[in-house]
Order: structure tokens, then C-alpha cells, then sequence
């Protein structure tokens, strides 16, 4: 249907499902920080970097799935073209992480004067976010067109709960082995 054609209350319920959804969903990621409270309480300098990353995963997985839904709009990028935009995505997840990691650490590490191992903390989570990001937001809209439902409402915001739950995972599990807690 037209946007400009479509009565607000069509809009509005197209939209409220997924929102309701995910913000069930969220409450996921509340329960992954309170399973790792202590390691937060040990090493309190963690806490200050989880919007980075969160934030972090959510634009670049955001950037890759309003390219691909543009992509499958305009036809460019077919149903078929799945495992073509998952290799481009990991390829291009590598580059991106990569230099935004390494930004990163000589930002914390040098500038800020955070400690080697909670800076590699970080690095190692922020690329791993930033791949894993790349990576749902280049699949999830070809998933959604396949399973009919309209990539543009649903894409942006359950990429943003998945890469959160799997940053906020990767972060205290990487935190608890290199830095003993």
C-alpha cells in the first residue's frame, strides 16, 4: 500500500505489533546485564562503554539493511541473492569492524588511558559487534520478503534487539576470560 494513501490507524497497527514484540524482546538484554552484574561491579569501567557498542551494532546494522531493502525495492538484490549479499555483508563486516576497532582501541587505550585488557575487551567486542551487525542487517530483510512481512517496519528495530543481546553475551563473556571476573 501507498504511505501517503494508507489511513494512519492501518500504519499505526503495522507498526505497534513489532514494536510491541520487540520490546518484550528487550527485556533480554535486561536480563543478560543483571546475569552479569558482578562482573559490572568488579570491573565498573565496563558499564561506560555498553551504549558505545550498543549503539555501535545497532547504526551498522541499520546502515546494511536500508541498503539491502533499497537493493530489494529498486530489484537490484532478488530472493535469490542470499548467500551473494551474506558473503558481500561478511566481507564488508571485516573491513568496517576492522578499522573502527582499531580507531577504537587507540582512542581508549592511548587517549583515555584504559587499561591493555579492558581495551582489548572492547576492541575484540566492538568487532564482533560490528560483524555480526553487518551481517543480520544485510539477511534480515531478504528473510522478512520471503516470509512476507515488509522489511522496512520489522528490520531496523529487530536487528537493533538480536545485536544487542549478542554484543551485551560477547562483551561479559569476553571480560570474564580475559579479565578473571
Amino acid at each position: 500500500e501507498e504511505y501517503l494513501n494508507t489511513n494512519a490507524f492501518v500504519l499505526a497497527k503495522h507498526r505497534i505489533t513489532w514494536l510491541l514484540v520487540l520490546m518484550v524482546s528487550a527485556s533480554l538484554t535486561g536480563n543478560i546485564i543483571r546475569k552479569f552484574e558482578e562482573s559490572l561491579q568488579s570491573v565498573v569501567v565496563l558499564a561506560s562503554f555498553i551504549p558505545m557498542l550498543m549503539d555501535t551494532g545497532g547504526n551498522a546494522g541499520s546502515q546494511s539493511s536500508t541498503l539491502i531493502i533499497r537493493g530489494l525495492s529498486l530489484g537490484e538484490i532478488t530472493l535469490n541473492d542470499v548467500f551473494k549479499v551474506l558473503w558481500k555483508e561478511i566481507q564488508v563486516g571485516c573491513l568496517v569492524a576492522l578499522t573502527l576497532s582499531l580507531a577504537n582501541f587507540a582512542r581508549i587505550h592511548y587517549l583515555e588511558k584504559i587499561d591493555l585488557l579492558v581495551s582489548l575487551v572492547v576492541t575484540i567486542t566492538l568487532f564482533f559487534t560490528v560483524l555480526t551487525a553487518k551481517i543480520v542487517g544485510g539477511i534480515l530483510p531478504i528473510i522478512a520478503k520471503r516470509l512476507k512481512v515488509d522489511p522496512a517496519i520489522m528490520a531496523s528495530p529487530l536487528i537493533t534487539t538480536i545485536v544487542d543481546a549478542i554484543t551485551l553475551t560477547l562483551y561479559f563473556s569476553t571480560a570474564s576470560r580475559l579479565l578473571g571476573i
